[in-house]
């Protein structure tokens, strides 16, 4: 492996391993369901689980995180996990998530939508957009404020967060208020500079991204390219604001920046954050001081969006 200026404490991590077995996925991620259930959540929190119909009706679960003691419909972050639409969601996610609706403050809603090796392609985008269009049905009953709901995702979630907005744009339904993107994948070329260089980072890389990509689409598109790869189309006007954070060490970097300037083009307010010394899925290491920089970033940005602050500032 190529030696890298990554922080120490990210470091930490480089022996990690994500299996994309398809023998193996299902046991890690029954391992991965149990450690997310028993992770508690903070003395403010509520946590309420909801079951409802996904793609073609099959039954998904949704987690709602939300501030106790506010009765007035809050604004609502729905959220979609990273985790190479082949891996469950890990304790650190939903200590994240947890973040977000405390410090926000906001009702946080996590995604548990289907997985490969059995739900590739569009099976998993369905899922998320269901539950969103979900959310918006019941806005009413889990108080939502249907002004504001934005969507989000970190890596495969971010993926996921994008092609459902376009997916909703291209079939006439309401747009999110807003998109918080932590480095989503973009691109389907998979061709630009960081995927080329970065072949051999922890945790992630232009190898493994090469050998997912093959099993999630293996059925074939069927959509419109720019589903999967955004920063094709041809333009993506009518998209939300959004805030998009890329990690220095990671090969789906650049196609994040290529996102975040299309939308821009596009007239679309845009914020990006690029924190140096990191790579793909650094938040791992919780309580480095570049990570938690990065969260409150985040929340800042969801602070300044449900605000309806303005157009927030940019580092690009």
């Amino acid at each position: 492996m190529k030696t890298y200026d990554i922080h120490p404490d990210f470091l930490k991590y480089r022996h990690l391993k994500i299996s994309l077995n398809p023998v193996l996925l299902p046991a890690l991620n029954l391992f991965l369901t149990k450690a997310f259930d028993g992770t508690p959540v903070p003395e403010g929190l509520t946590e309420t689980v909801h079951r409802i119909a996904g793609y073609r009706g099959e039954a998904i679960r949704l987690v709602v995180f939300r501030p106790k003691g506010c009765d007035a419909p809050l604004p609502t972050l729905v959220y979609f996990h990273g985790g190479a639409f082949a891996v469950q969601a890990a304790p650190f996610h939903k200590r994240i998530l947890c973040r977000y609706a405390m410090d926000t403050p906001c009702q946080v809603v996590f995604v548990d939508y289907r997985l490969l090796p059995k739900a590739t392609f569009p099976v998993g985008l369905e899922d998320c957009l269901a539950a969103y269009l979900w959310v918006m049905a019941h806005a009413d009953a889990i108080q939502a404020d249907p002004d504001r709901i934005a969507v989000g995702g970190d890596s495969a979630g971010g993926t996921l967060a994008i092609g459902m907005c376009l997916l909703a744009r291209e079939r006439g339904l309401r747009m999110p208020y807003f998109q918080l993107l932590v480095y989503p994948g973009c691109d389907a070329r998979n061709n630009s500079r960081s995927m080329q260089e970065f072949t051999d980072v922890p945790l992630w890389n232009s190898t493994m991204h090469a050998r997912i990509g093959r099993m999630y689409y293996k059925d074939g598109m069927r959509m419109k390219r720019e589903i999967i790869s955004p920063v094709e189309a041809e333009s993506l006007a009518g998209l939300p604001p959004a805030y998009v954070e890329v990690a220095e060490y990671d090969c789906l970097r650049d196609e994040g920046i290529a996102y975040a300037e299309t939308l821009r083009r596009d007239g679309i307010a845009v914020e990006l954050h690029q924190p140096r010394r990191t790579m793909h899925g650094f938040e791992i290491a919780e309580k480095n001081e570049i990570t938690q920089d990065s969260i409150a970033r985040r929340i800042r940005a969801l602070q300044s969006s449900f605000r309806r602050a303005g157009a927030p500032e940019t580092d690009m």
